[in-house]
C-alpha cells in the first residue's frame, strides 16, 4: 500500500517524523511473531508498565491473547483498560540497511513502511532519518 493511502486510514495524530525516510543501522529482532489486534472500545486486563520501554503497558485480551499497548492509547480503571483507538501490535524484524517511511511515532518506537508494504513497529534507536 502506498504511503498516501495509508495515511487516509490511520487515525489523525501529531506526529512530527511523519512522512520522513529511515534506514535501519542495528537489525531488531521481535519477541513476537504473530501481531495482537487490538479494537477501540475493546475492555482489557492492564497488567505491568515495561520497564525498559517507558510508556508501554502489558495488556490481556479477553481472549487471552497478550501484548505491549502504548499507554496513550488506553484508558485506565484500576486493573482494567479501555483501548481508546485500533491498534495493531505487530514488530517488524529488520536487518541493517533497509530503508522505511515513518508513519507515526510513539513511545520511542515508529510505526513503518517500505515501499513493497512491508509495516509494523521499529524501535526509534535502530534506525536513522535520511
Amino acid at each position: 500500500m502506498v504511503l498516501i493511502q495509508y495515511l487516509k486510514l490511520i487515525e489523525p495524530r501529531e506526529v512530527k517524523m511523519k512522512g520522513k525516510k529511515c534506514i535501519v543501522i542495528e537489525e531488531y529482532n521481535s519477541p513476537y511473531t504473530e501481531p495482537c489486534i487490538f479494537e477501540k472500545g475493546e475492555i482489557v486486563l492492564v497488567g505491568e508498565k515495561d520497564s525498559e520501554w517507558s510508556g508501554w503497558i502489558w495488556c490481556t485480551k479477553d481472549s487471552g491473547e497478550s501484548r505491549w499497548v502504548p499507554e496513550n492509547f488506553l484508558e485506565i480503571h484500576g486493573d482494567k483498560g479501555k483501548i481508546l483507538r485500533n491498534y495493531n501490535s505487530k514488530e517488524l524484524a529488520v536487518n541493517v540497511g533497509e530503508e522505511f517511511y515513518i508513519l507515526e511515532e510513539e513511545a520511542e518506537w515508529f510505526w513503518v513502511e517500505n515501499e513493497t508494504g512491508k509495516n509494523g513497529w521499529v524501535p526509534i534507536k535502530n534506525l536513522n532519518l535520511i
